[in-house]
């Protein structure tokens, strides 16, 4: 199973950063997890541009859902579009969310219908999508939001979407190979509770998973990257690192 990084900035796109996407492919299919500002661009950077087999989103705030809006124009207006509506795993008001955020008045969203584009499916019950198996888990956030776990040919990647700390995240973590995890901040006892992960959580939450390796992700760019891989690492004696824009990650290798 490999996981390419389309972006990995946290809450905004920063300079030359996109934000939250994610690429996973096995046995020829094309699985993207969130679809943040920037991604649809960098997605046809590293495949074609209908190559995508199926979209995960975590939850519905911008920086990891807006370009669906632009992946709909492609797919709908394109002058070879799909032959088939994309399926598209994401909390229940996905559909209205993303009719309002295309339409800028309430006649075009009267009339608007996204279902010859997507073809859009609930999360919280476990279910196969191509080769992968994919379990969600509400977490810990201000909307409807979700973390997984995602399995393919005896190995794992555990992502935890954005959520502070939460008995879910334990359990989707649980042994996973990889533990793909947002630290959007450094700890301190002031940060808003059932928001984020600070590095040290972290850190904390794959030691208690036993991960085989933790990736760091969404560091907003105001906050330090070393600062946050620093907690991390003091938290957690497995290997601890940084994803970049670009990065190409085997989840079966275990450093």
């Amino acid at each position: 199973m490999l996981l390419t990084v389309l972006g990995c900035s946290g809450s905004i796109p920063g300079p030359g950063a996109a934000a939250s996407g994610y690429l996973l492919e096995a046995d020829g299919f094309t699985l993207v997890l969130e679809f943040g500002n920037g991604v649809l661009s960098r997605f046809q950077e590293e495949r074609p541009l209908f190559s995508m087999d199926a979209l995960v989103l975590s939850h519905l705030h911008p920086d990891h859902c807006v370009d669906v809006s632009s992946l709909y124009v492609a797919r709908k207006y394109h002058p070879s579009p799909p032959s088939s509506p994309l399926p598209v795993y994401a909390p229940a008001e996905a559909h209205s969310r993303f009719v309002a955020a295309y339409a800028p008045n309430e006649a075009e969203r009267s009339t608007l219908d996204f279902s010859d584009v997507f073809s859009f499916q609930g999360l919280g019950a476990p279910v196969q999508i191509g080769p992968f198996a994919v379990e969600s888990a509400v977490v810990a956030h201000p909307c409807e939001a979700y973390g997984f776990r995602i399995s393919h040919g005896g190995v794992s990647l555990a992502y935890t979407g954005d959520s502070g700390p939460c008995d879910a995240l334990d359990s989707l973590a649980s042994g996973a190979d990889v533990l793909l995890s947002e630290a959007s901040w450094t700890h301190a006892p002031d940060r808003q509770p059932d928001l984020h992960l600070s590095g040290r959580e972290a850190g904390e939450l794959a030691a208690r998973a036993g991960a085989g390796r933790l990736l760091i992700t969404h560091v907003p760019p105001w906050t330090s990257r070393e600062d946050v891989l620093g907690e991390a690492r003091s938290a957690f004696g497995g290997h601890s690192e940084l994803v970049v824009q670009g990065g190409r990650y085997e989840v079966g290798e275990r450093t």
